[in-house]
Formats: structure tokens, sequence, C-alpha cells
């Protein structure tokens, strides 16, 4: 019994000291930023004040970059990290919060920020993604040329992108797509059609922002609605051929009977009339 009171106090006092010592804390697990280049980005200390003797220092990787010192003045090390940082950081006196101006690519990576004081340390890791371009949609004239000319083959780029996905949609359904992971001097996307309609589009996308091109002219391909199959055309001109026939027919037959006074014979033309029109239909 005596012992088991003896650990609990002891587990109380171990608890009232790290109180007391106000922060030892473990590291947070690694949170993640994304923004897209010439954005400026915030990268949050998780500090809610600075104390008087504090030091906050923030690092990109291993490399220093920037310092709020004891007496709350900030101080940048613009030649480190190969001077990339250069009059483009800020800095929070009272939460250490460091703010990065007019981002770029170069500065994708883990950031993380440390106290003197509390030995509390946040890690972010941030992501810059490059501008996205508006794919362009044109006509693969090589492929046209070889192939028949009901089919259509279409072509959407994309010039210098890196980490993206290039899709064809028709509506909003997926109809084809690529993944871009380096960067390459131009991406391209084959569709191929019997025929197209401005359903179509091409979409250029990252996991922040999205790039779209709609398929609005009809001059690449031909238009569905105006394009009609072969042998479709054929029975359509078959079948008015033929009523243009039966209609001289069915007038010349008309015209020889009234020729004719005989009743009997009359009535035979008629019934020739009405059965030629009954195996028409």
């Amino acid at each position: 019994m005596t012992k088991n009171i003896n650990d609990m106090d002891m587990f109380i006092f171990i608890c009232l000291c790290l109180w007391s010592l106000n922060g030892v804390f473990v590291a947070d697990a690694v949170k993640s930023e994304s923004v897209t280049e010439g954005e400026l980005v915030s990268l949050n200390s998780s500090f809610t004040q600075i104390h008087r003797d504090e030091e906050i220092n923030w690092k990109f990787g291993d490399i220093l970059i920037a310092k709020v010192k004891k007496n709350k003045e900030s101080k940048f090390f613009g030649d480190n990290a190969e001077g990339r940082f250069r009059d483009r950081l800020k800095l929070d006196h009272q939460t250490g919060s460091l703010t990065i101006i007019n981002s770029r690519t170069t500065d994708s990576g883990l950031y993380t920020v440390s106290s003197s004081e509390r030995d509390t340390i946040n890690t972010i890791n941030l992501t810059v993604y490059a501008r996205l371009p508006v794919p362009v949609i044109s006509s693969n004239s090589s492929l046209n040329s070889s192939s028949s000319s009901s089919s259509c083959s279409l072509v959407c780029s994309a010039v210098n992108v890196s980490h993206v996905t290039l899709s064809w949609f028709k509506g909003n359904s997926v109809f084809s797509s690529i993944r871009v992971s380096d960067l390459s001097s131009r991406s391209d996307l084959l569709l191929h059609l019997e025929c197209v309609d401005d359903s179509y589009s091409c979409v250029l996308n990252n996991p922040i922002r999205n790039q779209t091109q709609h398929l609005n002219n009809t001059q690449l391909c031909h238009t569905c609605a105006a394009v009609l199959p072969v042998s479709q055309t054929v029975l359509i001109s078959a079948a008015a051929a033929a009523g243009s026939l039966l209609i001289v027919a069915a007038v010349g037959i008309f015209c020889i009977c009234r020729k004719h006074r005989n009743t009997h014979r009359e009535g035979k033309c008629f019934l020739y009339v009405y059965n030629s029109q009954a195996s028409f239909h």
C-alpha cells in the first residue's frame, strides 16, 4: 500500500515539474503548405507570444535564414541558401511567424522553427507550384492527312510544366489523361474521334489550380451535327429517287385511264394504281 502511495506521489511530482517548466514540448507532426509561385505565404511558428528573453530561429533545411533576437529585432541571412531569400522575408515580432514574399518554385522544401527557451520545434513542408498555362488545342494535321476523311485527330498541349495532369473531358467525365512528373519542353495528349462537338475540353491541373480550354472551334474537325454516315446518305437519296418515280408512274396511269371510257377497264386501271401504291408502302 505504501509503495503504491509513493508511486502516485512520484507521478504527481513529475507532472508538476513538467508543468512548471512552462513547455518542453515534443515536436509537432510535419505540416504542409501549398501555394502558386508569386503568392505570399505565411509560415506559422506555433507560438502565440514570444517571451522577453526568447530567440526564434528559422531554417530552410539545415540552413539558418532568419532570426528574432532577444530584443525582438529581426535578422535575416541573405547570403545563406545561395541568396534565394534575399529581401523576400518578414518576421512577426509577436509570434515569430515567417512570411515569404513573391514565392518561387525554388522555395519548396522543409522549414523548421525553434525556440532558445522552450525548445519547441515546428516543421512545415512548403510546396510552391509553377503557374499553369492555358492548354492549347490544335488539329494533328499529320494524322488527319494519313487517315480516312471521317476521322479526326486533335492534340492538347502544354509547355514547360511539371507535376501536373493533362486531361481530355467530355462534359464532366474524363475521356483520357496523362500525368507529367518531370519538367518537359512540351506535353501532348491526343484525341481520336469521328466528329466533335462543344462538350469536349482539355484541362491542365495540379493539386491546387487548374486551367481549361474548351473545344469551340468546329473548323478543327467535322461537326457531329453536320456529318452523316455514308450508308445513311445513300439510303436517303435512293428513297427520294424511288418516291419520284412512283409519283410519275401514278400520274401517267391516271392519264391513260381517263382516255378510256370503258367502265370495266377504268376499274382495272384504278385497281392497278392502288396495287402499285400498296407495294410501295
